[in-house]
């Protein structure tokens, strides 16, 4: 019997039921995390939470676990994130034959409460076929929503991996091995506030300023490699006075860190020359518009050669089950992004969720299915002596 016919639907189904409807919006993942632990406690798992709860400022740590193999082969590492996005609490899901959806009031949590079902899964289907393998470790993260802070501080000392996989991404028949660097940046605009009715020539508008900076920038896709976004513009006091300050949030994303700082450059310029174009000389002295600029790397980019052995094995796994992955590049950054720069060789393999961080997202069962077969033929070909 192939790897996809042992994969239970009903207990991965149920317990993919049951995450997605315990809260866990980043830094509330308490509750999520102590299922899970129960969950790989019942395996034989050995279990231990990190300190990144503490540094930053969350209710619980990272949730580490190592099933002992059976073979001694090189360790796999398995990962996904416990934590939602906004609106993510009071998730009400809708099953519709082989589809999960959300009630259209919340996200559905598939981002990535699909990673974490269909792992518990896998290490069920390996304990009850006594499937050979090595070690498997298992890193269930926190605040992979709010810039893979959870990755960023994973006590990874006593994890014996170094390779693996990251279940975070859409399509069940692709692998990412390809994903961009990301800067996130933070502008403060600075006018001259004035009264609005009585002497608004006196005064230097932060919004007009910003605007017309923001007007000039490319924005959205930039070319195949390069994305852009302002994000946030918060800025003013009243509509009777010219407004004196706007903050604005963005970020910039690039397989290619040299557009990536370009971009950023850019960005910053047409603010700057927006605001050049803004004096003003009153009784009390001569005023100009001004920036502040503040831009910081959220994360590297990720780059993993389809010749890796990581990347081999997910193949040859795939293609025993008449189940083809394609390795592609995407547009976002996860965990992977992070682990990849600490020393491990971690790819991204789909689980089938869609439209994500909309309260449209919905998935496939089948899917899931899909990638926990994949995963469990990884493990036994690992086991086996032929990967």
């Amino acid at each position: 019997m192939g790897a996809e016919g042992i994969v239970s639907t009903e207990r991965l189904t149920a317990l993919f039921l049951e995450l997605v409807r315990i809260d866990s919006h980043s830094r509330k993942e308490l509750a999520v995390a102590r299922r899970l632990e129960r969950e790989l406690a019942a395996l034989g798992a050995e279990l231990w939470f990190d300190d990144a709860g503490v540094k930053v400022g969350g209710s619980v740590g990272n949730l580490l676990a190592r099933i002992p193999g059976t073979v001694d082969v090189e360790p796999l590492l398995l990962s996904a994130h416990m934590d939602t996005v906004v609106p993510g609490e009071g998730v009400k899901p809708i099953v519709e034959g082989d589809v999960i959806r959300s009630d259209g009031t919340t996200v559905l949590g598939g981002d990535d409460k699909s990673g974490l079902a269909i792992i518990c899964e896998v290490l069920h289907v390996l304990a009850e076929r006594r499937i050979a393998h090595g070690d498997v470790e298992v890193a269930f993260t926190i605040c992979e929503e709010v810039g893979l802070l959870g990755a960023k501080h994973l006590d990874t000392t006593r994890l014996r991996a170094r390779s693996g996989l990251v279940l975070d991404s859409d399509a069940p028949g692709y692998l990412f091995t390809r994903a961009p660097a990301a800067n996130h940046l933070e502008f403060v605009v600075h006018g001259l506030e004035a009264h609005a009715g009585m002497a608004p020539e006196e005064g230097i508008s932060a919004i007009q300023v910003a605007a017309e900076g923001i007007a000039a920038m490319r924005l959205g896709r930039i070319d195949t490699e390069t994305t852009a976004n302002i994000g946030t513009v918060h800025g003013g006091a009243a509509t009777n006075i010219v407004p004196n300050t706007v903050h604005l949030q963005g970020e910039a994303r690039s397989h290619d860190v040299a557009k990536l700082e370009a971009q950023c450059v850019h960005m910053r310029q047409c603010l700057e020359d927006a605001a050049a174009r803004h004096t003003v000389t009153r009784d009390d002295g001569a005023f100009r518009a001004s920036v502040e600029s503040r831009i910081a790397r959220s994360y590297e980019e990720m780059a993993v050669p389809d010749e890796s052995p990581i990347v081999q094995l997910v193949f040859r796994a795939a293609a025993s089950l008449g189940a083809p992955v394609t390795s592609a590049a995407m547009g976002g950054g996860c965990d992977a992004n992070i682990l990849n720069r600490r020393g491990f060789e971690v790819v991204n393999l789909g689980t089938g969720m869609q439209h994500i961080h909309t309260v449209h997202e919905w998935l496939r069962v089948s899917d899931m299915v899909r990638t926990a077969a994949v995963i469990t033929e990884m493990v036994r070909l690992r086991g086996a002596g032929t990967a």
